[in-house]
């Protein structure tokens, strides 16, 4: 299942990301990942959620992203949700259409039973429109 905060730069994502993550600590089973652009974030966190900075890896293009999304996945058995900031900028999709990729995580979360909640920096009237029913903000 796939989640949508989305809205232009400096519109508040991140706090609501951020807020979201921290408040579904309390009530998921499983493990909880979190995936950004750097560690800045890191002491905003609950202790129990799983920061991984994404620029420490060699993400060049949104196929390497996927391969790297499903190699968190294969490392972790109990994850349940996994939550991405900046996800235009981690998953090298800035001024790409980004429909295949949502789609292929879709995929992955139904199949892996992984809720993938997105901050995307995108007004929702541009998202792909079998996406934006999914829009939470």
């Amino acid at each position: 299942m796939i989640q949508i905060i989305a809205g232009e730069k400096g519109n508040g994502k991140t706090k609501c990301l951020l807020d979201k993550v921290n408040s579904e600590i309390k009530s998921v089973h499983g493990n909880i990942v979190y995936l950004d652009k750097n560690s800045k974030h890191m002491y905003e966190l609950n202790n129990k959620v799983r920061l991984i900075d994404a620029s420490e890896f060699m993400i060049d293009n949104a196929d390497n992203f996927i391969g790297f999304i499903c190699g968190v996945i294969s490392q972790d058995h109990d994850l349940e949700q996994m939550y991405l900031d900046s996800f235009l900028k981690v998953a090298k999709l800035e001024g790409a259409d980004i429909s295949a990729t949502l789609n292929k995580l879709e995929a992955i979360g139904e199949k892996y039973h992984v809720t993938f909640v997105l901050s995307i920096s995108m007004d929702s009237a541009k998202l792909p429109e079998d996406m934006k029913s999914k829009v939470i903000n």
